[in-house]
């Protein structure tokens, strides 16, 4: 049987919140979707996430949630990190570190998919142990009869991110890159049946510099003062990737990059996504 898989780049604020869930409802079904899985380390106003977007995330249809660097930047986070069975933190950060190594997700045809978040050591500030160690000991402590395993390398260089993919092939099912917010064109299966792509980018406002607003962020690199970094808001679009495996293997057998776009905000429900 052939799962299919996908997987959201960095989500970022109210405005890639509102296009996430625009998107599942457009993608899920017209795509037989599986599994969602969706980092979401920008969703809280740009920086980390609260118990309260967590609970959304998953009522639009994320089924597991990764994060990154900013994991604590909303300590009330702690508490779900530590109790919910669908949110994990990087694997190599110290052991003290609140939340779980990895989380499973049942699907509705019983498979089951274990979701790992790493965090990349080069250019990065969060203290964080090493990756590729990290990665062995926790790939040891999924249960054997979970077949299909996704894998979050958030990091700054790509050279991590790739290195890390050819550790990881025909041990895993996907590893996929977050963190730049700039989807890679690299997206390919390894010759071992891993799914491969160094950057999903960003789900969320495209009309800006990384999600935020251009002219602040040029401010502050054109004059050194450093100033708020407010979430953009216009050119609004999903990032990610649809992966393909064999429920038997684990091994994926396609990959295929997806952007939505989303409409514009006066068209959307009164809901309130901050």
């Amino acid at each position: 049987m052939e799962l299919r898989l996908l997987c959201v780049g960095d989500v970022v604020g109210a405005p890639g919140r509102r296009v996430l869930r625009e998107a599942l409802e457009v993608i899920v079904p017209e795509h037989n979707i599986d599994c969602v899985i969706v980092n979401a380390e920008n969703a809280a106003a740009g920086s980390g996430i609260t118990p309260t977007i967590h609970k959304k995330l998953i009522a639009y249809g994320a089924d597991l949630v990764t994060l990154g660097d900013h994991i604590y930047r909303r300590r009330e986070i702690i508490p779900v990190l530590e109790t919910a069975d669908n949110i994990v933190r990087p694997a190599n950060l110290p052991a003290t570190a609140p939340g779980k190594e990895f989380a499973i997700y049942e699907t509705a045809s019983s498979h089951r998919v274990a979701v790992i978040s790493l965090l990349g050591r080069m250019f990065m500030k969060t203290p964080a142990n090493c990756p590729f160690a990290a990665a062995d000991q926790v790939l040891a402590a999924v249960p054997k009869d979970v077949k299909i395993i996704v894998v979050d390398m958030h990091a700054e260089a790509t050279s991590e991110k790739v290195a890390m993919g050819w550790h990881l092939n025909g041990r895993v099912s996907v590893l996929f890159g977050t963190h730049t917010h700039v989807p890679t064109a690299d997206e390919c299966v390894l010759p071992q049946g891993t799914a491969y792509v160094t950057d999903l980018g960003m789900t969320g406002p495209y009309d800006s510099v990384l999600g935020r607003a251009k002219e602040r962020v040029l401010c502050a690199m054109r004059t050194s003062v450093p100033g708020p970094f407010d979430v953009a808001t216009d050119d609004v679009r999903l990032c990610g990737v649809i992966v393909s495996i064999d429920s038997t293997t684990g091994l994926a057998t396609g990959i295929e990059r997806i952007t939505h776009n989303g409409t514009p905000k006066v068209q959307q429900g009164h809901e309130s996504y901050d």
